[in-house]
C-alpha cells in the first residue's frame, strides 16, 4: 500500500510509586516491568460466545502473539531497550466481526483479522517500526493525555462556578 502512517512517540511513564507494604504487588511491578510498558496490546481471544471468529482461531492468534513477543524479547525490558510491550487476552472487545480483533494502546490502533500472519506484520511494522499496518487497521483513536483530579480540586471548581459544595462519596464511620 502507499505511504505508511508514522505513529507519534508513545506516552512515557517517568516514575510510578508501588503501593507501600505489599511485597507481592511490588514484586509483580518489578518482575513484569509494569513501569516500563510502552504499549499494551489487547486481543479478542477465548470468547465465551465466539462471534467475530472461531474460538480456535482466536486462541491460535493469542498463542502466536505471546510466543513472538517473547521470542523477540519485547515482553520484558532489556538493557538495550528499557521499555516493553504488555499483552492481554480479552474475552471480547465487542467488535463482533472480522476477528480476531486486536488493539494497540496508547496508540489506539484497532486491527481486524489478526491471524498469526497479520500479527507478525503488526509486530514488525507497528510495534517495532512505529508504522500502522493500514491494510488491517480499521480505526485509529489514540488515548489522550488526561490528568487526575482530586475530590478537593473538583469541589473547588464547582464552588468557583457557583454550583455550591459537592457531596462527598465517602462516609464517616
Amino acid at each position: 500500500m502507499g505511504n505508511k502512517i508514522v505513529i507519534q512517540s508513545s506516552h512515557k511513564i517517568e516514575k510510578a510509586t508501588p503501593p507501600p507494604g505489599n511485597q507481592a504487588l511490588n514484586y509483580s511491578v518489578e518482575t513484569l516491568g509494569l513501569t516500563k510498558i510502552q504499549r499494551h496490546v489487547f486481543i479478542c481471544a477465548d470468547q465465551t460466545l465466539p462471534k467475530c471468529c472461531s474460538k480456535q482461531a482466536s486462541l491460535e492468534a493469542w498463542e502466536y502473539l505471546k510466543k513472538r513477543l517473547k521470542e523477540l524479547r519485547l515482553d520484558v525490558p532489556q538493557q538495550e531497550r528499557p521499555s516493553c510491550i504488555f499483552r492481554t487476552k480479552a474475552n471480547c472487545l465487542r467488535v463482533c466481526c472480522s476477528g480476531p480483533i486486536m488493539v494497540v494502546y496508547p496508540d489506539g490502533v484497532w486491527y481486524r483479522q489478526a491471524t498469526p500472519e497479520v500479527i507478525e506484520r503488526i509486530i514488525q511494522e507497528h510495534l517495532i517500526e512505529n508504522k500502522i499496518v493500514e491494510e488491517y487497521a480499521f480505526l485509529v483513536h489514540p488515548l489522550s493525555k488526561t490528568s487526575v483530579v482530586t475530590e478537593d480540586q473538583h469541589n473547588r471548581s464547582l464552588t468557583s462556578k457557583g454550583y455550591g459544595e459537592a457531596v462527598s462519596h465517602t462516609s464517616a464511620g
